[in-house]
């Protein structure tokens, strides 16, 4: 999107055919298609300045710690790893390399959240005391279980491809991380109820998880993929003692802040006054207000830090080492308190 990067090598499948089809539809050279991941990190050291892990979660660990050990910074998808330990390994060698690992979590880079993460900043919510993070997704409700599962849904359901986490992992981890960016604080501890609704989903379909964060603060937060009719409903509350706010996906070029003694204040993306309230919410915003923004851009504003980062920029604002870190911890945690029916967990 912004032309900070060219794709010039590549493995897009374990399917020659395919891979050979998508190099192709990619502009990719042939002498630079290949056909595993080993290979292409091999030829590519010291050609390409990072790569770009969209794999299933049990090939994430494997794949950046080869291109880490091999001096290539690295953007993973989430999960950054199926366990902490995998995870803790990944962040101390980027540190120690003193290489870019990036995760781009796409909610963070929606321009309201930055704006809404700068407020908190600000002080205008005063002391935050509860979060509400919900992330409900019906999708499992259109899938009939009893038939054999197409490529895309059959390995999140296989705890060999997807690790031992469904929904948790998946997009827990998104609900996570916006708490954590947008208020400041930290998960301290968990207690969770992990459900699977789904006839024959082997993993967590449905979390209930209670939070207990830093500096006093409690959260809620509510995911599943079996929330029938649902879509992708991300809808983020944070109250302080001054005001609160709200921020929902489906509606997510507004921001809502709401104060106990005052109106209803409705921010909007790229309007006039955003660059006084928040400098990244106003780069990172694309296109006119008025015009529908989202989840292309999101992603294409992590890559944009991540490049800038490459380029030795500081302060760049995008998801790094510690914040896969920490999400795999909050996923660890999730299944260990599940399994102790409930019990409160540290991270």
């Amino acid at each position: 999107m912004d032309d900070l990067a060219d794709l010039v090598a590549g493995c897009f499948s374990r399917d020659a055919d395919g891979n050979a089809t998508t190099g192709r539809e990619l502009g990719v050279i042939p002498e630079r298609l290949y056909q595993d991941w080993r290979s292409l990190i091999a030829a590519e050291r010291g050609r390409i300045d990072f790569l770009a892990i969209c794999t299933p979660n049990d090939s994430h660990y494997p794949i950046a710690k080869a291109a880490l050990d091999a001096g290539i910074s690295v953007m993973c998808e989430k999960p950054l790893a199926v366990s902490s330990a995998e995870a803790e390994e990944l962040e101390r060698l980027a540190r120690r390399r003193r290489l870019v690992l990036g995760v781009p979590f796409t909610y963070s880079g929606y321009p309201m959240v930055k704006l809404a993460r700068d407020l908190v900043r600000r002080g205008d919510l005063g002391r935050i005391c509860k979060v509400v993070m919900e992330y409900q997704q019906g999708s499992f409700r259109k899938i009939d279980f009893s038939k054999p599962l197409d490529k895309r849904n059959a390995w999140k359901m296989d705890p060999r491809r997807s690790g031992p986490s469904c929904v948790v992992a998946d997009i827990g981890v998104h609900g996570a991380h916006l708490i954590e960016y947008v208020t400041g604080l930290e998960i301290r501890k968990l207690a969770a109820d992990l459900s699977s609704f789904a006839p024959g989903n082997r993993l967590d379909d449905d979390a209930s998880i209670l939070m207990r964060l830093s500096h006093g603060a409690k959260a809620v937060m509510l995911t599943s993929k079996v929330a029938t009719g649902e879509e992708n409903g991300i809808r983020l509350r944070v109250y302080g003692d001054k005001a609160s706010l709200v921020w929902k996906v489906e509606e997510g070029n507004y921001l809502h802040v709401k104060e106990a003694f005052g109106p209803e204040r409705i921010y909007k993306r790229n309007a006039p006054y955003i660059a006084s309230l928040s400098d990244v919410s106003k780069r990172c915003s694309r296109i006119p207000a008025g015009h529908h923004e989202g989840f292309i851009e999101a992603f294409a504003n992590h890559y944009r830090e991540f490049c800038a980062a490459l380029r030795g920029v500081e302060g760049c604002d995008f998801p790094q080492a510690r914040d896969g870190l920490r999400t795999i911890r909050f996923v660890d945690a999730a299944l260990a308190s599940n399994r102790d029916g409930g019990k409160w967990v540290e991270l």
